[in-house]
């Protein structure tokens, strides 16, 4: 049986004192503090689509953006949504806001101080580890809880 799959990018951009661009999202379906990403289009290179994505949303043109991990999920029109994680550290350009939401600067030590996107944390965990690369979610069909969270 196939399925349809979207597919789409998250990207950590940190500089060398520890801090990350973060951009306050203003999707209703997804608010809050998450890192820059988006779709990636037809027959667009992941690369390519993330440093695409980094730019139109922050302003700032990324180089040799490094793959660190995959989250994935159905979602409810039984659709596989994939996102590839990336981190990139080294960037040119002025950072600046779009139409996706504000963007600064934020040091790591301060992430949990501000309203996150959903799974923003976890998501970032598999971002950093050596261990992990997978952040997935399982449907449950006899639980009360609808997903149970994977990090692999």
């Amino acid at each position: 049986m196939s399925e349809q799959v979207i597919l789409t990018n998250m990207c950590l951009i940190r500089n060398p004192e520890n801090q990350v661009v973060v951009q306050d999202r203003r999707d209703k379906n997804w608010s809050g503090i998450t890192f820059p990403g988006g779709k990636i289009e037809y027959a667009e290179s992941f690369k390519k689509a993330v440093i695409r994505e980094v730019y139109e949303e922050t302003g700032l043109v990324i180089s040799d953006p490094v793959l660190v991990g995959t989250k994935q999920f159905q979602t409810d029109k039984d659709e596989r949504y994939i996102v590839l994680l990336y981190i990139a550290t080294q960037f040119t350009g002025t950072l600046r806001s779009s139409e996706e939401g504000e963007v600064f600067w934020l040091d790591v030590s301060e992430l949990q101080n501000y309203k996150l996107a959903p799974d923003l944390m976890d998501m970032y965990k598999v971002m950093i580890s050596d261990e992990l690369s997978e952040f997935y979610y399982v449907r449950n069909q006899n639980e009360e809880s609808d997903w149970e969270l994977q990090l692999l």
